[in-house]
């Protein structure tokens, strides 16, 4: 019976912490965005110069922050799983 309880908190865990590093990557994304180009702001201009600043081109950006958001993402969900696990063995 306990092993089930431990393995829903666990992917509790897992789920926050998921949503947490989504929420880190996607918030450092829009400010690498915002002041990384020659154009500064989020107006169509400032996302693409910010993009093409980051990646080369436009296409390259896109590419580098949506790495960086899927790994942070991945971080904190094994974060999260490995917190609560952690947590359950005291």
């Amino acid at each position: 019976m306990s092993e089930i309880i431990i393995a829903k908190n666990e992917v509790v865990g897992a789920s926050v912490g998921g949503v947490v590093g989504s929420g880190v990557g996607i918030t450092g994304s829009v400010a690498a965005i915002s002041v990384a180009g020659e154009v500064a702001g989020l107006s169509a201009a400032g996302i693409a110069s910010g993009l093409a600043s980051i990646g080369g081109s436009m296409i390259g950006g896109v590419v580098v922050l949506t790495g960086g958001t899927v790994i942070l993402a991945g971080a904190g969900l094994y974060g999260g799983y490995r917190l609560l696990r952690w947590w359950n063995t005291l």
